[in-house]
């Protein structure tokens, strides 16, 4: 994300005119070169806008990004996000939902049922105090799973707006099947999340490390700061990222190598709202009550779906369930790796990019330290230690190559870790080739959630038109 500033360079007019001519003529030359033999050179993809501006904009200001299109996106996309979320507040935890205290009904009961019926649950929601609630909003997970055949598949809940639920369960195979309601947050919990986490970006403390040939020096960073001192905003001209420090005094902008981050003791809940979200208020099952439910086959037989499963479909919940934990969807066929073999073959000659935080980093490690069908390029125990750092892995014999590399701000890390290398994930997707051996897998999500909602927005939008431009390189004709 940090990229250099448009800067004006005394050293070349400070030079003596015969000097000054030579450096001209050594610059042009190389442009030049650069001209004649772009065709031999193999370079990202990159829109000619980004070659003529850097893409990120320095200075030392606090500027807001001026307003936009997306803007009114984010703003649109936010409003119909706010609609889904209860705006209830309590000053007593009683008035809380209370998992206890829930009741929960099979509306279709059955000695026994049959592959592919359903099962319906009803959940009424009540308080601590035993009185029945009256509006929704409660964050429920619904299961069905059977330990013996490791089978398990979620259910799809609806919620009336009035503190009733109804869940309905696909039974996907035979046998004993145990169901599970977890009331993972309260409504009251849920409500106070959102509004906490919309209200500011107190919660985070950034600190930026400036650093020269011979010293460093530490200066708070952030995506605002209430502050009258110099900023330094490094903001992405295109996209209208943005991120901010307080310029140290004697240290230009560019100068910032380094980051981390620390909770701060602060927070936008009350304590009620504190309490509703302690441990042991959390994932509290509802469904006790519930037995175990017999399913036989009937002589039914579940349809094996036809269609490859291909990008941009949207598949209904339950899209799919465990079986003997391999995930099976019911829309579409899904190609399977049962050995390392089959998918090194899968993976030969192609380019695989991971993008995003340790969620997705776990599948690098995995190829390269549990099934080890690539090896790491180059990287040391004391680095594979600092875990923020890019990891590449490749495979010699069949040209396989994996790059892991953390996304930019927000990026939540106790240790410092450098940002020189750094790049939103929107512009880490323009930067690559594409074509049909380059596979990008992306997670988003976990370190934006200290932060208000529309920075996620910003961020997802963002990569959505990166992954559109992409797409539309790789089927430009040639």
């Amino acid at each position: 994300m940090i990229g250099p500033c448009d800067m004006e360079t005394p050293a070349l007019r400070k030079m003596k005119p015969s000097l000054r001519l030579v450096v001209i003529m050594a610059m042009v030359t190389a442009i030049f070169f650069f001209m004649f033999n772009l065709k031999n050179m193999q370079v990202p993809k990159m829109n000619m806008r980004q070659l003529r501006k850097p893409q990120n904009e320095c200075s030392v200001t606090q500027p807001t990004p001026a307003p936009t299109e997306t803007d009114d996106e984010i703003e649109d996309l936010f409003h119909k996000i706010d609609t889904l979320i209860p705006k209830v507040s309590i000053d007593n935890i009683k008035k809380a939902t209370s998992a206890k205290d829930t009741k929960v009904t099979v509306v279709n009961p059955k000695d026994k049922y049959c592959v592919g019926d359903l099962l319906l649950v009803r959940v009424d929601a009540y308080d601590y105090s035993g009185a029945p609630k009256t509006y929704g909003g409660d964050y429920l997970r619904a299961r069905i799973y059977s330990p013996d055949t490791n089978s398990s598949a979620s259910g799809s809940i609806q919620d009336y707006n009035n503190g009733t639920y109804l869940v309905k369960f696909t039974l996907f195979w035979e046998g004993t099947v145990h169901i599970s309601i977890v009331l993972m947050h309260p409504s009251e919990a849920v409500s106070a999340l959102w509004r906490g986490r919309n209200q500011g970006f107190a919660n985070i403390k950034y600190t930026g490390k400036f650093t020269s040939a011979t010293s460093f020096v530490n200066s708070e960073c952030g995506f605002h700061l209430d502050t009258q001192e110099e900023v330094c905003a490094y903001i992405d001209k295109r996209d209208k990222e943005a991120f901010y420090c307080i310029k140290p005094e004697n240290y230009p902008c560019e100068a910032l190598t380094h980051m981390n981050s620390i909770n701060r003791d602060h927070s936008y809940l009350t304590e009620v709202e504190k309490r509703l979200l302690n441990r042991s208020n959390v994932g509290l099952e509802v469904s006790k009550p519930l037995k175990i439910v017999k399913v036989a086959s009937c002589g039914r037989k579940l349809k094996e779906p036809t269609e490859k499963c291909s990008p941009g479909s949207y598949y209904p919940i339950p899209s799919g369930y465990f079986s003997y934990n391999v995930w099976r969807p019911i829309h579409c066929k899904m190609t399977q790796f049962t050995n390392n073999d089959t998918l090194k073959d899968f993976l030969k000659g192609k380019k695989l990019f991971l993008m995003g935080d340790s969620t997705v980093r776990q599948y690098i490690r995995h190829f390269a330290e549990n099934i080890k069908i690539v090896d790491y390029f180059n990287h040391t125990e004391d680095e594979m230690q600092s875990w923020q750092k890019t990891l590449l892995a490749i495979n010699l014999e069949k040209f396989i190559y994996v790059q892991w590399k953390k996304h930019t701000f927000p990026f939540v890390s106790k240790t410092f870790y450098s940002i020189k290398e750094d790049a939103s994930m929107a512009r880490q997707i323009d930067q690559i080739g594409g074509g049909e051996n380059t596979i990008i897998v992306l997670t988003l999500g976990q370190h934006f959630r200290p932060f208000p909602f529309r920075t996620f927005i910003r961020s997802a939008i963002n990569i959505q038109r990166a992954v559109a431009r992409s797409l539309s390189e790789v089927h430009e004709p040639a």
